[in-house]
């Protein structure tokens, strides 16, 4: 007897469905399981069997009978524990233990030896997966509900072991806790770094705003201790809130990297990713044996913090070209090329010199002119004109330090950013390519960012004084035109151009 049921396979930030074929013959006890597994799929014979007996069912290896299971289509590497829970109800299926219809539903799930249901990477895009193909039902372990639950018009069955599973399957019965309220999605919580914390860096804070509300990114300098990581640690508290498709595409990415934990939790605040600088070039953009997402697709939707840029290795800081510009990365290995969203603001910080003191009037610099310059040029000229923002963090004195709390609060200002933002959406929403101000191409600066004569004439002074690249002339006009949005102004005018060109590197 032949029996099919339904589960998903994980590729790159997506699923595809895959159909789990079970057949049952006379003969010598054999169980194989085909269509490209690899070794934990493989391994699932042992656990299904386990289960199966400890759940009171006829397990395969009871009586002499050849099993073959076929997980199609057979082109896609297989991976992961999660077709425990389809291959076992199918051979239940196939076996005449239980008769029940899984046209219509998708299952996914690992099985402990005594017939418990472990949670899974990937709950979400499996739902969603599930949701598009149009199966009406979803069964998953019940630790995966609540991350499931951000996916709407389908019906998600946790279950917690195998005996639910099939019990749901052949009685209808659903789980009592299916009714348990799902995770109000309109709270945060407190931010631990708050903008009303950092005393002066007035400027530095001001450059931020702009970077938070046009989606820019910025680079920080500045001597050692004078607050650039705590500015780039608050820097997440002031950016607008996540929007629902937003708050599923970063949940998706995380629930596929295992790391949301706390269920749809995580999702509810934007990502503030800070890998370490001795990271390697596959830990930030991603890849390894399974060509998993790396910290700036983790980072999607949210920050992506470099503290102290240029120690970061040459590779991993020129590997950081394609996603600024593009907004996704391709990972391509042997298995196939997959394609992550890496729609992050980067937020970088350096220190002058490799000692932190190169023209400062608080300490003397002890490095010699060519460990400056070979310092400084670790930062290539190609990256860096695709950072929008460059800011001096400067030291701030004690009277500054110890004077009573009276800087905005990040609330405040995050204000400020979502109505920015409104601006923008308003204005992109024919547009596919562009969201934000940071992402206008060309065509849309042409469209949406006129400028008067004066400041025209100002910016043609700054690209000839200061020998700019075309893309400095374009990112200048996308930051005054966030400026221009954050002063709620329809045009751009001088001020606002001038402002943005001191947000230049100088030379």
């Amino acid at each position: 007897m032949i029996s099919k049921s339904f589960s998903a396979a994980l590729s790159g930030v997506d699923a595809k469905i895959i159909t789990v074929e079970t057949d049952i013959a006379h003969g010598l006890h054999c169980f194989n399981i085909v269509g490209l597994p690899d070794k934990s799929v493989g391994e699932s014979k042992d656990r299904i069997n386990a289960a199966l007996k400890n759940s009171g069912f006829h397990y395969p290896k009871s009586t002499n009978q050849k099993i073959t299971v076929n997980l199609a289509p057979a082109s896609l590497k297989k991976e992961g524990s999660s077709y425990d829970l389809p291959i076992a109800v199918g051979y239940l299926i196939a076996s005449g233990q239980i008769n029940a219809d899984v046209s219509a539903a998708l299952l996914a799930g690992e099985l402990a030896l005594n017939g418990e249901i472990r949670p899974i990477r990937g709950t979400l895009a499996i739902a969603e997966a599930a949701q598009t193909h149009g199966f009406k039902t979803i069964i998953i372990p019940a630790d995966n509900f609540s991350e499931a639950k951000l996916i709407s018009g389908i019906t998600i069955i946790p279950v917690k072991n195998l005996t639910e599973c099939v019990e749901y399957l052949t009685l209808g019965k659903i789980p009592e806790y299916l009714e348990t309220p799902c995770l109000e999605t309109g709270t945060l919580n407190i931010d631990e770094y708050d903008f009303a914390y950092i005393k002066g860096q007035e400027q530095a804070k001001r450059a931020l705003e702009i970077a938070a509300a046009g989606g820019h990114n910025i680079l920080m300098s500045g001597p050692p201790g004078s607050g650039k990581t705590m500015l780039a640690q608050s820097f997440v508290s002031i950016l607008p809130r996540l929007s629902e498709k937003e708050m599923i595409e970063t949940a998706k990415i995380h629930s596929i990297a295992g790391e949301l934990e706390d269920g749809a939790l995580t999702a509810l605040k934007r990502p503030f990713r800070a890998p370490h600088h001795s990271a390697s070039h596959i830990a930030l953009i991603g890849g390894g044996k399974e060509a998993g997402p790396g910290e700036i697709t983790l980072a999607h939707n949210g920050v992506l913090f470099l503290d102290e840029f240029p120690e970061f290795q040459r590779n991993v800081i020129e590997a950081l070209r394609q996603p600024m510009e593009n907004g996704k990365i391709v990972v391509s290995r042997a298995a196939g090329s997959f394609s992550y969203p890496a729609k992050f603001i980067l937020v970088a910080t350096k220190n002058p010199c490799p000692c932190g003191w190169y023209r400062s009037d608080q300490r003397e610099c002890v490095c010699a002119m060519t460990q400056i310059i070979n310092y400084q040029k670790k930062i290539s000229g190609p990256i860096a004109d695709r950072i929008d923002i460059h800011i001096e963090a400067q030291k701030v004195n004690y009277e500054k330090l110890a004077s009573p709390d009276e800087e905005a609060r990040s609330a405040a200002i995050r204000k400020r950013v979502e109505s920015a933002r409104t601006v923008q959406e308003k204005r992109f929403q024919k547009e596919k390519s562009a969201h934000i101000n940071a992402r206008m191409s060309p065509r849309q600066i042409k469209a949406y960012c006129p400028l008067d004569k004066e400041s025209q004439k100002t910016l043609k002074n700054a690209v000839e004084s200061l020998k700019l690249s075309a893309r400095a002339y374009h990112k200048i006009i996308k930051i005054a035109r966030t400026i221009a949005d954050l002063e709620e102004s329809e045009n751009i005018v001088f001020n606002h151009i001038a402002e943005a060109i001191q947000y230049q590197p100088r030379n």
